[in-house]
C-alpha cells in the first residue's frame, strides 16, 4: 500500500488529504484556515475518530505545512513520515507549457513561479508548498497537477479572443480556463455512471459554487468552457461579474476616480451575487430573502439566465447533448436552480424528476427515464483526481 498526500493551498488556507493507495482510502484530511491571519485553525479528522482542532494565532505557510506532518504522524496516520511516497499540488495556471500533470524538478517550479502572472492571487502560493514539502520529504515525488491542462488544447476558435494576434504569440493572451480538474472528474464518472465511454458523449459539465464554470466536451475533449483569460469571465458567480463590456472598466474608473487595479477588483470581489442583491454573495441567504427582497430575487434570477445563455451556446457548438452533469456548493445542493435550468431549456430535451431531483450532495441521474438529455448529479471530487495523476505518473 502506497500512502500519497494530496495538497490544495488557496491564499488563506490549506486543505489536505492523506490517501492509501491503489484502493484510494481516505486515511486522514484536513485543513488549515485563516493563515497569516490572528486566531488561524487546524483542523483534522481520521475515519473513526473525533475532529481535532488547534486554534493558533498567525499559523504561517511554513508552519501549516509543518503541523500536517507532525498531526500525521502523532496521530499515527503514518508510522514514519517518509511513508508518504508522493505529494500532489493543485496548481490554478498552467498555461501553455503544461498540457498534462507532471512531476516537478527545479524547471518545472521555475516555470509554475514564472506563470504567477496569470494566476497571481494562487501560483506563488502553490509554488512556495512545494519548495516546503521539498525540503520537508527530500524523497517524496512532488506532482503539479493544473486547473487549466484540461483546456490547453482546446480548438483555437474558441480559446483565442478577437484583439491582435500578436497579443497571444507576444503575452499569451488566450482563455486558460479553470477547475479543470473538478469538470475531469466529473465527466469521467458521468460517463461511467451512464455506461458510455466518454469519448462517445456530448456533455456538458456545470461547476456551479462561488467560483462557477460551464465546460463542453465532445468526444471526451474539451471545446470550450466559459472561464476565460483568469476565473474573472464566464457566468455571473458570488462575487465575480463574469462576462461584460470591457470599456465598462474604463468608464468605472474614470466615474470612480479610481484606478484600473481598483475596478477589477471591485468585479471580482464586490459584484455578482453580492453586487446585485446588496446582501449576500451566498445563494442560500439569496433564496430566503427572496420573497421579501426583489433585488434577492433579481440576482437569482440574472444567475440562471447566465448559466442557461452558456449552456445553450454549448448544445449550439456541440451540435446536439447527450447529458448534462452538475457538480460543486450550489450544483450539488441547490435543488430550485436545476429544476429552473432544466425547465428554461426544455425545448433541448431537459427535464427533472422533481422526486429524483429531491436530493442534496449526492450521485445521482435526476432526468427522466425517457428524457432525451440525461441530466446527473455528480459531487466533484479533485483531491481524487489529483491522487490518480501521483499514482500515474508515479507508474
Amino acid at each position: 500500500m502506497l500512502k500519497e498526500l494530496v495538497i490544495n493551498a488557496g491564499s488563506s488556507t490549506l486543505k489536505w488529504k492523506l490517501f492509501s493507495m491503489p484502493d484510494e482510502q481516505i486515511l486522514a484530511s484536513g485543513l488549515v484556515d485563516r493563515i497569516d491571519l490572528p486566531a488561524s485553525v487546524f483542523t483534522a479528522q481520521q475515519p473513526g475518530q473525533e475532529k481535532y482542532r488547534i486554534t493558533q494565532d498567525n499559523i504561517t505557510y511554513d508552519l501549516a505545512a509543518t503541523m500536517v506532518l507532525s498531526y500525521l504522524k502523532d496521530q499515527g496516520a503514518v508510522e514514519h513520515l517518509h511513508e508518504i511516497s508522493g505529494i500532489g499540488h493543485r496548481v490554478v495556471a498552467g498555461g501553455e507549457y503544461f498540457k498534462d500533470s507532471v512531476l516537478v524538478d527545479n524547471e518545472v517550479l521555475a516555470q509554475i513561479k514564472e506563470l504567477s502572472q496569470y494566476a497571481p492571487l494562487h501560483n506563488p502560493i502553490e509554488a512556495r508548498y512545494i519548495e516546503i514539502f521539498m525540503q520537508l520529504l527530500p524523497k517524496a515525488r512532488q506532482v503539479a497537477v493544473f486547473d487549466t491542462s484540461l483546456y490547453a488544447e482546446m480548438p483555437k476558435v474558441n480559446y483565442l479572443y478577437p484583439i491582435p494576434y500578436e497579443y497571444y504569440t507576444e503575452y499569451g493572451v488566450r482563455k486558460y480556463g479553470a477547475h479543470g480538474t473538478s469538470h475531469r472528474y466529473v465527466a469521467q464518472r458521468a460517463a461511467e455512471m451512464l455506461g458510455r465511454p466518454l469519448e462517445d458523449l456530448k456533455l456538458i459539465t456545470c461547476h456551479l459554487g462561488s467560483g462557477s464554470s460551464i465546460t463542453a466536451f465532445d468526444q471526451g475533449q474539451v471545446i470550450d468552457t466559459s472561464m476565460g483569460f483568469t476565473p474573472l469571465g464566464g457566468v455571473m458567480m458570488a462575487t465575480r461579474a463574469g462576462d461584460l463590456d470591457a470599456s465598462l472598466v474604463a468608464f468605472l474608473a474614470e466615474k470612480l476616480e479610481i484606478s484600473v487595479e481598483e475596478v477589477v477588483d471591485i468585479l471580482n470581489q464586490k459584484s455578482g451575487l453580492l453586487g446585485i442583491s446588496q446582501l449576500s454573495p451566498d445563494q442560500r441567504d439569496l433564496e430566503e430573502a427572496a420573497p421579501t427582497n426583489p433585488q434577492a430575487q433579481l440576482a437569482l434570477d440574472m444567475f440562471i439566465n447566465r448559466v442557461v445563455r452558456f449552456i445553450g451556446s454549448y448544445v449550439a457548438e456541440l451540435g446536439g447533448l447527450d447529458a448534462i452533469v452538475f457538480t460543486a456548493g450550489c450544483g450539488e445542493n441547490a435543488i430550485e436552480v436545476r429544476q429552473k435550468i432544466a425547465d428554461q431549456l426544455s425545448y433541448f430535451g431537459l427535464a427533472v424528476d422533481a422526486s429524483r431531483n429531491d436530493v442534496r450532495g449526492k450521485e445521482r441521474k435526476i432526468s427522466p427515464d425517457n428524457a432525451a438529455v440525461d441530466v446527473l448529479v455528480v459531487p466533484t471530487n479533485e483531491e481524487l483526481m489529483i491522487v490518480r495523476d501521483v499514482q500515474r505518473l508515479a507508474n
